[in-house]
This record gives structure tokens, C-alpha cells and sequence, in this order.
């Protein structure tokens, strides 16, 4: 492309070209499109095209019952899904004025705060991989592995969890889970200490990181920027700290905060939020208030039984008894009923243990699960935002007195940072696309919900 004038000379005509990078691309993070105007190799435009990863998460939300919404919020930011599930069910408890019970509160805590680690684990550890740091990347996928692990242990899964439930969370956390989150903390902070005297004083990825991507406090704000990529430029704003919700006041913790607002401030404030995240979960295990586990490992029986000893009319046993499942209903029997989920039979399932051993269980278990029945929410509306791991993330969820939302929209946080990309790339070199890409943390399925 050449750009002149007609009275400018000949001599200073500027010759451009364009360079697409994505929407295929190792470095994008996922599908996108950056159009590039460059002149040599600076950068003197960028168009940034979004949209090729439609989740249809909004409409799909519109078409299904309230709790049935819940797998849907994985498919969002799946790197961190267990605070969707959690800032999903707020919204729909604030309309319904459904309390969660302390215990469950702080089991959506513990989640949120390993979902908060597993997320910046892996936009450090990918983007220091794509500036050449592949044992760092080897480090902190090796850390976030060991979450996942106990990800799967508290869930059922590991990525798309669906754990809570509209009035508190699926299950009770395992017996041991304090004693192993204490084990996993230390290697987490191990590979974290390790991956930090690898890359912070090293030359290579200093000259990468500092000085570049620089966002200003006032573009971030006028942006609507929040998270790190926000706190990173100077600006305290923190969800939990602002508007706290759920049991987050009772916890000491810092928000870290940067000063230039450039990709090393970014990649720090992330490094230092790894550390806080494991504070709040090693203070909530220590004030979590007692309660049965998901599980007792005496009077177990099977469904079938339950079934075979109502026939013969042997209800007076069934009392003595609790329901043995497999891995994806655990937790979810009679001593957890009004410890992790609230006691309104009208909104939260009843325990295995009736629902398998009377009818009354069984038809309430019916109605909640069947369409056009199910949790009946008064005509409303309501905002609700928790802090996600790129910054607010917010429902917005209207209801028409009917089973399921009328209308649901997310407020996804990295939405506003692509929208500052192009800003923040002008004026830059095309190699500082890699660190400035990487320290955006962009997830498509959360940019195009």
C-alpha cells in the first residue's frame, strides 16, 4: 500500500503492507484476527477482528432451565471455569434472594481461588514460551496440573466442572482436601519461585517485556480495562476488595499493583496474585466451619437397595442409611443438604437418599429437573460481577417468572482489553505483538460468549 498526497513530494510518500497474523496463528491464544499495517517492521495500524469462535453462550443460556445454564459458563473462560460457575450462581441467587449457607460460601472460595491460580499459571507460563522460556512453561503447566488434580478430586472433573448449583455447590469438599492443598501450595510456590529466578532478572525476557505494551492509567479506565492488565497500570481495583461478595471480607489478602502498566507489570501483578490466591484458600480451610464430608464411610448403600428395601416396605431402615453414587453425584446425599447447599426444597435438589427412598423425594427431584416446572424466579433483573482471572466478570440475567432466564449477558473482562489492543500496539514493532498478545490472557470462549 502507498500512502500520498497530492501536494506532498515524491520523496515522501510512505509504502506500507499489510500483514494478517491469525485468525490460525500459535501465538493468538486461540482464534483471532490482528490486521496489521506495517511500515518496515513498525507497526502503524492494527485492526482487530474477533468472532471466529461464537459460543452462542447467551442464547444457549435463554433456551435451558436455570441450573442446566451451569455447563455453559465452563465453555467461558475454561482456564479458570470454577469462578463462571460461581459469579453465574450469585447472579441467579441475588434475583431469587436465596442465601448460600457459610459452609458452601467457602467452598466457592477455595474453587475460585484454584480456578484464580491455574489461570495465571498458564498465561505466564504461554507467554514466556513464546518469548523462548520453554522450561518455565514446563514448570508452571507442571503446577497447574497438580490443581487440576485436586480440581478433579473436589468435582468430578478437571476443566468443565459445573460445580455449583443454584443455592450452593454440588458437594462437601473430600475428607483430606486441607491436608493435600497444603501439599500442592508448596510445589505450586516452588515452580513459581523457580520460573521467577528464570525470567525476572534474565536480560532476554526483560528486553521483551520492559518498557512494552504500555497502557496508561487513564487509557485503561477510559477503556473499561479491569484485572490485572488495570491494577498493572496503577489503578487498586479489585472485585473482592471493592464490592465483596461472598465471604472474601473476612480474609486478609494484598491486590498487587503495578506502575508503568507495561507487559512486566502485568507479568508481575500475576505472579504476585498466584501468591495472595493461596493465602485466601489457606485461611478458608483453616475458618471454613465444621461439617459432615461428602461422603461416610459407614452405612453406605446403592441406589438399588434403596429401591429394593422401599418394595418391601422396609422404610423405617432407610433412615439409617446413606446413598452410595458414583463420582459425579458425591456429596450430593443427606449430610451435605443445608450445609453446602441451602435447605429451599423449592430451588435445590433433595438428597440421593430421598429421592431414591420416598416418593416425596422423588417427585421433588422430578420437578426441579423437569422442563416448564423446575426453580420459579419472580419477573426481575439483576447485575452481578466477581472478579474472574482477566477482571470483572459479570452477569446481567433477566427472568419472566418462568423456569429458566429470559435474557442473560455476560460482561466478559477481556473483551475490553482487545478493544485497547490496537492502541497499544501503534507505534510498537511486530515482535511486540508476542508479550503484548501473551500478557492480554485473551480466552476466546469468554470473548466470544
Amino acid at each position: 500500500m502507498t500512502t500520498t498526497t497530492a501536494d506532498a513530494p515524491a520523496a515522501r510518500d510512505r509504502r506500507t503492507f499489510m500483514l494478517n497474523m491469525g485468525p490460525q496463528h500459535p501465538a493468538m491464544h486461540g482464534v483471532v484476527r490482528l490486521m496489521l499495517e506495517l511500515e518496515g517492521e513498525r507497526i502503524v495500524d492494527v485492526d482487530c477482528e474477533i468472532g471466529y469462535l461464537h459460543r452462542a453462550f447467551e442464547k444457549h443460556a435463554e433456551s435451558e432451565t436455570w441450573n442446566n445454564v451451569v455447563p455453559w459458563t465452563d465453555r467461558l473462560n475454561y482456564v479458570s471455569p470454577l469462578i463462571n460457575n460461581v459469579g453465574y450462581a450469585l447472579a441467579v441467587e441475588r434475583l431469587a434472594g436465596i442465601e448460600v449457607p457459610e459452609r458452601g460460601q467457602y467452598i466457592r472460595v477455595i474453587a475460585c481461588e484454584i480456578s484464580r491460580v491455574t489461570d495465571h499459571l498458564t498465561c505466564v507460563g504461554a507467554s514466556a514460551m513464546e518469548l523462548g522460556a520453554f522450561t518455565v512453561f514446563l514448570y508452571m503447566i507442571k503446577a497447574r496440573e497438580y490443581l487440576y488434580q485436586l480440581v478433579d478430586q473436589l468435582t468430578g472433573a478437571r476443566i468443565t466442572t459445573a460445580f455449583t448449583r443454584v443455592g450452593g455447590v454440588k458437594g462437601d469438599l473430600p475428607p483430606d482436601f486441607a491436608e493435600k492443598f497444603a501439599v500442592v501450595a508448596a510445589q505450586v510456590r516452588e515452580a513459581v519461585s523457580e520460573s521467577d529466578r528464570l525470567l525476572t532478572r534474565n536480560r532476554i525476557f526483560m528486553d521483551r517485556v520492559d518498557g512494552t505494551g504500555v497502557l496508561s492509567k487513564e487509557d485503561a479506565l477510559a477503556f473499561g480495562v479491569t484485572g490485572p492488565f488495570l491494577r498493572s497500570s496503577g489503578v487498586p481495583y479489585d472485585v473482592r476488595r471493592a464490592h465483596p461478595y461472598l465471604i472474601y471480607d473476612r480474609f486478609d489478602f494484598e491486590i498487587p499493583v503495578g506502575t508503568t502498566g507495561d507487559n512486566f507489570d502485568r507479568y508481575l501483578c500475576r505472579m504476585a496474585e498466584i501468591e495472595q490466591s493461596l493465602r485466601i484458600i489457606e485461611q478458608a480451610l483453616k475458618q471454613i466451619p465444621e461439617g459432615p464430608h461428602s461422603l461416610s464411610a459407614a452405612e453406605m448403600k446403592y441406589a438399588y437397595e434403596f429401591e429394593d428395601m422401599g418394595k418391601r416396605g422396609d422404610t423405617a431402615l432407610l433412615q439409617k442409611y446413606s446413598a452410595k453414587v458414583d463420582k459425579t453425584l458425591e456429596g450430593m446425599g443427606k449430610d451435605t443438604f443445608g450445609v453446602v447447599r441451602a435447605p429451599d426444597r423449592w430451588a435445590t435438589l433433595p438428597p440421593k437418599e430421598q429421592t431414591y427412598g420416598n416418593i416425596e423425594g422423588l417427585m421433588n427431584h422430578f420437578e426441579l429437573v423437569m422442563w416448564s416446572w423446575g426453580i420459579k424466579i419472580p419477573p426481575s433483573e439483576g447485575y452481578f460481577a466477581v472478579e474472574g482471572g482477566n477482571g470483572e466478570l459479570g452477569f446481567h440475567i433477566v427472568s419472566d417468572g418462568s423456569d429458566g432466564p429470559y435474557r442473560v449477558r455476560c460482561r466478559p473482562p477481556c473483551l475490553y482489553i482487545m478493544a485497547a489492543l490496537p492502541h497499544l500496539l501503534r507505534g510498537s514493532m511486530i515482535a511486540d505483538v508476542i508479550p503484548t498478545f501473551g500478557s492480554v490472557n485473551m480466552i476466546a470462549g469468554e470473548l466470544d460468549r
